[in-house]
This record gives structure tokens, sequence and C-alpha cells, in this order.
């Protein structure tokens, strides 16, 4: 089966017990294991996908309740590099009364920053292999460079290099700084996801489909654009356009639903015959199948309380797809 390695950040994230309130009033947290790149290999797992977590954690407890979490959930533990050098990062998150979350970081010493490009070899990579990574582990780190070795390692074999934004601003010294890496780093994707305040964030336009046109540098030749409730949509490089209106859920909590919806999308994608060759092509041919399950994955993560890890597998996505094409064909 192919792997998929997801690269970058493991952490702690502290959701309020208390919905509706900002981070000083909030009085009580609940502790989960957190992180984009976690959050997808988790997801694709759940998802029947072999999903790999290549980072470093740390030798603290935290650290072992996020390797604990990893392995109950099928991840591959074996590439991550444990280390008594920095800590594990946490990060405080308060919800508000539509599930939107503001976030809090401390991580200036955190663990993953600290992956080096000498602990990750080239010939862990094969070329029917997925890379996913996001932007928060690339600010200036031996991690960011590590990010550097580890895509150039895939261009060179064919494998799939995804790049969800994923945009963190109280993370990053400021706006340009952010905006510069996220564009130095975008053409060495194949597949890029981006939601509606990043896209205008990275783009500086509000234009939808001129925005989206920037985004197609270099390798990229899928551009997903993610839109919340109202679902998400397919650009494909040559102009074509692929729309999937979402699904209606009660929101709980909107912690791990991006990162669910890309789980889901690339854990549908694997299962495909993928090359570098025929990416527009099969994505051409399944998009309606890619986005439906990525939009159900992401949309049941949103409905229930805490972290992906919580969310509901594969079976229950499929039959919550099933009964609500029931509820539209009864209509």
């Amino acid at each position: 089966m192919k792997k998929i390695f997801c690269i970058g950040e493991a952490l702690i994230d502290f959701i309020p017990v208390q919905k509706q309130k900002s981070l000083k009033t909030v009085s009580c947290f609940e502790r989960v294991a957190g992180g984009a790149p976690m959050n997808v290999a988790i997801a694709i797992a759940k998802y029947g996908g072999n999903s790999v977590m290549l980072s470093k954690i740390a030798n603290d407890h935290f650290g072992d309740h996020l390797l604990d979490v990893l392995q109950e959930n099928d991840v591959d533990t074996s590439y991550i590099v444990r280390s008594d050098e920095g800590e594990t990062g946490l990060a405080y998150v308060s919800i508000d009364a539509a599930g939107e979350r503001s976030f809090s970081f401390y991580r200036k010493n955190a663990a993953d920053l600290l992956l080096s490009p000498e602990e990750v070899k080239d010939e862990w990579f094969n070329g029917g292999d997925f890379l996913h990574f996001c932007s928060v582990d690339l600010v200036e780190s031996p991690m960011k460079q590590t990010h550097r070795k580890v895509i150039n390692a895939f261009r060179e074999i064919g494998g799939i290099v995804s790049f969800d934004l994923n945009v963190r601003l109280p993370l990053w010294p400021d706006e340009a700084s952010c905006r510069q890496t996220i564009q130095d780093f975008l053409p060495l994707a194949d597949i890029v996801k981006v939601s509606e305040e990043e896209l205008t964030f990275v783009t500086d336009t509000n234009m939808e489909k001129a925005a989206i046109d920037t985004l197609f540098v270099g390798n990229v030749n899928v551009v997903i654009y993610t839109k919340g409730s109202k679902g998400a949509s397919i650009y494909l490089k040559n102009g074509e356009l692929y729309e999937d209106p979402g699904f209606s859920v009660t929101v709980s909590d909107t912690t791990g639903a991006g990162d669910a919806f890309m789980g889901g999308f690339l854990s549908e994608l694997v299962s495909l015959d993928i090359t570098n060759g025929n990416l527009r092509q099969r994505v051409r041919e399944h998009h309606q199948r890619l986005l439906t399950f990525a939009n159900a994955s992401g949309a049941l993560t949103a409905s229930v309380k805490g972290a992906i890890q919580e969310a509901p597998g594969k079976r229950h996505i499929l039959t919550f797809i099933a009964t609500q094409r029931t509820k539209n064909e009864s209509r």
C-alpha cells in the first residue's frame, strides 16, 4: 500500500470546556492531541490508509501522550525522532458560538521545529508515496530545511506532494514573512488546499477565480478551495472547475475539521492509480467521489466535540453520505 507521509508539528491542543468565551475568561480546558499534519495522518489511518508521521517529539509527558495517540490510531510512528532537546508545543483554543476558533500558541522551543535534515533519509521514500505538509513548521528552524530536503526528495522520485496552507499568523514574526514563505513553497506542491480567508491573505485579492489562478505556479496541478459550510471546489490547472455544496450539520467544534477534510481527500486519492503523470486525469474522473467523501469527513468532524481522534471512521462517513443522498432523492 502506498504511504502518505505527513511532516510537521505534533502538539497539544487545550480545548475550552466552556464555549462562547474568550481565552482570558475560560477557566477549564481539556487536553487533546493535535497539530494539522498529525490530524491528517490520523484521519488517513481512520479511513484505511497507510499514513506515516514524520516529526520530532519531545521526551516529556505530553510527547508520550502524542506518541500513544498516534499508535492507538494506527499511524506509523517508526520514523519519529524522540528528543530531550525542546519540549512539546502547546496551543490554547477558544471557540465562539459558531464553533470557530482563535489560538494562543506556546511553541518557541517546540521539539518538532528541531527535526534536522540529517535525521531524515531519502531512501525512506518511494515513487508511489505521497507527502503532505502545512505552513506552521515552515518558520525559520531546522524543520523548515528538513521540509525542503523531503520535498526535493519527493520531486526527484516522482511522488505526489500536497500542501495545506493552514495559516496561523500568531506563529509568525509578521504577515509578510508568512505570505512570502507560503509563496516560496507553493511551486513545490502538486496539490494545494486553501480556505477562503487564506486565499485572500496569500493573494491579496478577494476575486476567487483570479486569486486561484495565481496559485498555479511550478508543479501545482490541483487546487482544493474549501468554503466551510458552503462545501468545497476543485480547480485544475487547465481551468476546469468542480464544485460540491457539502453537508449541513450542527456544528459542535471546528477543531480538526479542515484536517479531516484533507485526510479524507488524500485517503480517497491514494486509493486510485495515481502518478504525477495522471494526477489531473484521475482527479477529473473521480472529482465527485473525492469532494463528497472529503466534505462528509469535514462535516462530521465538525459535528463532534474535540480532536480528530474523536471523529468517525470511514464506515460512518459512507453511511452518512448514503443517508444524505436518500434524503435528497426523496425531496
